[in-house]
């Protein structure tokens, strides 16, 4: 059985300011004990590729010293847009920016991509890398929030969505939390989701 499993993790807590901001203290002790976690599953992971922003990177530096497994940064896993990314906007202005993306997955903001370009960019990825890689290998990718949302409300049923969430689509701003894992399994061209922004590893 040809079977790739992907476990999407999203960065720790970052610093709350414009840019591309590394994490906080918090953030880092959020990414030492998923990195624990995932060292002591039972299955060793093979790769971890990240976003290139700062956070993602620091997030999946603990990771891989914990799984000793190398790391490979990915353009497709930034976010859709980042705050900084225009240097006048405000953060009233960016937030209203990213709520138009996420309420109408077309609509292409000055800065950033489109909700479905960007998960078309996360869909790409996976897609590849489980072609180019053995069969059952684990692959942690490190990435942002709205990246797996935008991924998952294109790849799967609003039905499907509902099911880790009852109003999945309305409020899927707030459902990835720092450093949770989202698990995936993808065989055969078909991706199932296994397990849905897990935090119990950070308790």
């Amino acid at each position: 059985m040809m079977s790739t499993i992907f476990h999407l993790v999203r960065h720790g807590l970052k610093e709350r300011r414009i840019g591309d901001v590394p994490l906080t203290p918090e953030g880092i002790i959020q990414a030492e004990l998923t990195a624990r976690h995932l060292a002591k599953a039972v299955f060793p992971i093979t790769k971890i590729v990240t976003s290139p922003l700062q956070r993602a990177k620091e997030t999946a530096e603990r990771l891989a010293l914990y799984t000793r497994s190398p790391v490979a940064e990915d353009s497709r896993l930034r976010e859709r847009a980042n705050w900084g990314d225009c240097p006048d906007q405000t953060l009233e202005q960016f937030i209203g920016m990213w709520d138009q993306c996420t309420s109408d997955p077309d609509y292409i903001p000055p800065v950033g991509d489109s909700a479905k370009k960007a998960g078309q960019r996360l869909a790409s990825l996976l897609a590849e890398l489980h072609n180019e890689e053995p069969e059952n290998r684990h692959i942690i990718v490190v990435t942002h929030g709205g990246l797996i949302t935008d991924f998952l409300v294109q790849a799967f049923t609003e039905r499907e969505l509902n099911v880790w969430h009852p109003d999945f689509k309305t409020v899927q701003n707030r459902l990835i939390p720092e450093c949770s894992i989202t698990k995936l399994i993808y065989d055969k061209g078909n991706c199932r989701i296994e397990a849905f922004a897990s935090i119990e590893h950070l308790t």
